[in-house]
């Protein structure tokens, strides 16, 4: 289903991958889910809190009391509102974490142990509402489970309404609601940095028990589908992956508090879209432990300041997008390791446009040196593979690809007026065959995370970032010489410096 999911939802020059082909916006989905009669308690705003300079978040920073001012930053930095954006009398809201379409299917819940006020000795599943920075209580319960942990020890779990994205991107929709769920994880784990907080994401617990414990599994409650992404312990310490849930599962109550919103009259069917989340459904792969590459940066602003103002950009400043080499190798230092860092399975086929100090042309970075030689015997054969100065960076080729580059991200300036472009190839068919349908889901979350952590380096220098869902895959991977499934792009991503319309107003995210 896996194989046949992607094939079938490939673009290419002659025929895009089927979508409705306009905007219902009868049917639009609402962007914030609320649960209709739970508890809700407002969060206090971290905006004034002092954080730490971006160039810093990498070093061992102490570690904030876990307090619900604590947990408010932690939230209003991933998956809070940036501000709200106002045009010819409409307006909309920017988030934190990027999303595809700006249509956000990815919703947040904590699992957390005694530590509030509200929760009186007891456990407690909330849902976060980003649009008042507020949390939902769903369900309390008492549990043993937390003596397994370091003391400060909470969960966070994500979770995807794929109907947001399937009401614009029609089949395609799946892949974005996955690299949604990448850019949430990084959200967080750069959230948790500003907090001294680690985030170890735990890789044995199967789908089934992540809806349970978020109640996902009480379908009388939801009216669209709502499927289980991931869950990670944020804690002081880093944490065993392995870690057993049964006990906190099997604390759960059946039935939580709260309806969840209807947020659409009606919807679009597309049967391949429950076909693929089943398919995808098995349980998670074991991972290995993360590993972390030095990263040098220039001092920069505050860590809050880089995050609140990260945006999406539609066009670049060709004539002024030209970047350092330092820049250039911060970026790509900053993105050689994802949390699956033994197992990185997203390598970038770079198309350099200006960057001082390097030709034009297309270039790969090996994130993982196991798929090196694999890399060049399925290649091109007259691919160049001469080093460069940045170790995992190799050159394949110098020319002009900034016509080649837009036509392949679906004719879209933004990928050839930058400084450069690039597409995430992954090790697919091993890593399918090795661990199984479930594996597609995380290829994505780490393209996902990647294309996050690119945002915010891009922000802090000064440049801007734009991920690219719509390109032509295998005209791409014609480009590289691909002939079969072995590797497969499944993100495309651009840097450089964007347009700013001044006729777009801002105006705070939250009043005060």
């Amino acid at each position: 289903m896996v194989y046949e999911y992607h094939k079938t939802t490939k673009h290419a020059q002659h025929k895009y991958a089927r979508s409705l082909g306009y905007m219902d916006w009868n049917t639009q989905p609402d962007p914030f889910r609320v649960y209709n009669g739970a508890k809700t308690i407002k969060l206090p705003l971290a905006i004034q809190n002092s954080t730490p300079p971006y160039h810093l978040l990498d070093a061992e920073l102490p570690s904030a009391p876990v307090v619900k001012e604590s947990i408010s930053q932690l939230l209003q930095f991933s998956m809070g509102l940036a501000a709200y954006k106002e045009s010819d009398g409409g307006s909309w809201a920017v988030r934190c974490n990027a999303s595809s379409g700006n249509l956000h299917p990815t919703e947040t819940y904590l699992v957390l142990p005694p530590l509030m006020q509200e929760q009186v000795g007891k456990s407690s599943i909330y849902h976060y509402r980003p649009k008042d920075h507020a949390l939902e209580e769903l369900a309390s319960f008492e549990t043993s489970f937390w003596k397994k942990l370091p003391e400060g020890s909470f969960i966070v779990g994500l979770s995807s309404i794929s109907w947001r994205e399937v009401w614009k991107y029609g089949e395609r929709a799946f892949r974005y609601t996955q690299l949604d769920a990448g850019h949430a994880w990084q959200a967080f784990i750069v959230s948790a940095k500003m907090l001294g907080w680690k985030v170890n994401r735990l890789d044995s617990v199967s789908d089934a028990d992540i809806s349970t414990l978020l109640g996902l599994t009480q379908k009388t409650r939801f009216f669209e589908d709502e499927n289980p992404d991931m869950l990670f312990v944020i804690s002081p310490k880093d944490v065993n992956p392995k870690l057993s849930l049964d006990a906190l599962v099997d604390s759960v109550p059946l039935k939580f508090e709260g309806i969840a919103n209807k947020l659409s009259p009606s919807m679009q069917k597309w049967d391949i879209i429950p076909a693929i989340e089943e398919a995808t459904s098995d349980a998670q792969i074991p991972q290995p432990t993360t590993l972390r590459s030095e990263i040098t940066r220039t001092p920069s602003r505050e860590s809050k300041d880089v995050v609140l103002n990260r945006r999406s950009v539609h066009v670049m400043q060709k004539d002024i997008s030209t970047i350092t080499k330092e820049q250039f190798h911060n970026m790509l230092s900053s993105i050689l390791d994802s949390q699956d860092a033994k197992e990185n399975s997203a390598h970038l086929a770079i198309f350099i446009h200006q960057v001082e100090g390097y030709q034009s042309g297309l270039y790969i970075l090996v994130r993982n040196f196991r798929d090196r030689d694999d890399l060049e015997k399925e290649m091109d054969a007259k691919f160049r593979w001469s080093h460069t100065e940045f170790e995992h960076l190799y050159l394949l080729q110098t020319r002009d690809l900034c016509a080649t580059s837009k036509a392949i991200s679906c004719s879209q300036d933004i990928a050839s007026d930058g400084a450069f472009s690039l597409g995430m190839l992954c090790n697919f068919t091993d890593q399918l065959q090795m661990y199984g349908a479930h594996r597609y889901k995380e290829l994505y979350w780490e393209c996902g995370a990647i294309g996050q952590q690119l945002y915010l380096e891009a922000t802090s220098m000064g440049l801007s970032g734009t991920g690219i869902g719509c390109f032509l895959d295998d005209d791409m991977h014609g480009l590289l010489g691909l002939t079969n499934n072995r590797y497969q792009i499944l993100y495309h991503f651009t840097v450089g410096r964007g347009y700013v319309d001044s006729r777009i107003a801002t105006r705070p995210a939250y009043e005060s």
